[in-house]
């Protein structure tokens, strides 16, 4: 990550995930078979890792780059590109994670994802707690043309990790859809490590994707906010039944039933819940029925505590070996990325301005970007016929 140039980087996963958008319209057997052909040409593993690797970047060395006093680049967008690159990975990966396939190749590295998503939920739902989601619209393509200094970039790096963790939320729910099939260790990992249950439970309390604004109830749906009319204010969001699914995969599976600790503290979390389980939810997602008899159990009994049994368990690796390999030096390498990646020459910047004048032009061209979109809409329709 830190000597790759941001150019590459972004081309290269955004090819990627336009890629698998195309070839994998939805679980059916056709676009199974062209799956292949896009995933094995790049490693999940190595996307992960290539993940954390521009998260601890936003975390480390972009901090160091605001600061620098000195550091007043002609153009911000080679460092726009490295923080959206985050983005476009785990777009790309929450694109593929449906398949069981895709979430097994993994590995070991699924429990790197699993904490990055912990990560990004945690600080999701602080931020919402204390009233910080930012409230910023959906950036447009003419607002990249005109970030013009490194505050205006910093705004852009907030909105843009809002997203992410959104995304995040639906690679955790594909990952806890394969809770027969995921090691022990990533069980372990997501139920008492992070005790995730307790986590959704305050997703859904204090619920980032919804806000009223003057009186208007508005909701964060495919990278924008919009306003609900007042019939669909009960209607379920798509970022709300990720929560509801991931709750029931891992509250009805009888493994996670055994490894979860139902102690009073997430007994009475855990309970909460019923309060929002009301007819009109569940007639919107039936499987909740199951969910409210469990809840209903639960409020009479007293679980078993789960046996702590002695094993061997696998740990995440990648933050670590990445902060123990880079502690310290955080500066120097701001240093080197201000002269080598982020002070693009007169050349770099002419390209980069041809790349400028497309978005500018945006709303010429963008009737025949739909065309397009449409027509590989039909295409992916007609893959997915029986």
């Amino acid at each position: 990550m830190l000597a790759s140039s941001p150019l590459r980087l972004k081309h290269t996963c955004g090819n990627l995930t336009f890629l698998v958008r195309f070839h994998l319209p939805g679980p059916c057997n056709e676009s199974e078979r062209s799956l292949s052909t896009i995933y094995f040409p790049v490693q999940i593993p190595v996307l992960i890792e290539e993940l954390i690797s521009v998260e601890i970047w936003k975390h480390k060395v972009f901090p160091v780059l605001c600061r620098l006093k000195d550091f007043k680049p002609k153009s911000t967008f080679p460092i726009y590109l490295v923080l959206h690159h985050e983005a476009s990975i785990i777009n790309l990966l929450e694109t593929v994670f449906f398949h069981k396939e895709i979430c097994e190749s993994a590995e070991e590295t699924i429990l790197d994802l699993i904490d990055y998503s912990h990560r990004k939920l945690t600080l999701l739902a602080a931020r919402s707690a204390s009233g910080e989601i930012p409230d910023q619209e959906k950036l447009q393509p003419e607002d990249l043309a005109n970030v013009s200094s490194m505050q205006e970039l910093q705004k852009q790096a907030e909105m843009m990790e809002f997203e992410i963790s959104l995304r995040a939320l639906s690679v955790l729910r594909f990952i806890t859809d394969q809770v027969e099939s995921l090691p022990l260790s990533a069980l372990t990992r997501m139920l008492n490590t992070h005790n995730l249950p307790c986590l959704f439970v305050e997703l859904l309390e204090h619920c980032p994707w919804s806000r009223r604004t003057a009186g208007k109830l508005k909701k964060f749906e495919n990278g924008m906010w919009y306003v609900v009319p007042p019939e669909d204010h009960a209607k379920m969001t798509k970022l709300d039944g990720q929560v509801w699914i991931a709750l029931y995969n891992l509250l009805l599976s009888p493994e996670c039933q055994r490894k979860y600790n139902f102690d009073s503290f997430n007994k009475n979390q855990l309970l909460k819940l019923r309060t929002f389980l009301t007819d009109v939810l569940i007639d919107q997602l039936p499987n909740l029925v199951e969910m409210q008899r469990f809840l209903s159990h639960l409020a009479v009994t007293e679980p078993v505590p789960p046996k702590k049994d002695l094993i061997l368990e696998q740990v995440p690796i990648i933050w670590d070996r990445i902060i123990k390999e880079n502690s310290g030096k955080w500066q120097a390498i701001a240093k080197h990325q201000v002269k080598h990646m982020f002070s693009p020459s007169e050349e770099e910047l002419k390209q980069q301005a041809c790349r400028e004048c497309q978005v500018q032009h945006w709303q010429k061209h963008k009737k025949a970007c739909d065309l397009v979109a449409d027509a590989a809409k039909k295409i992916g329709d007609l893959n997915i016929q029986p």
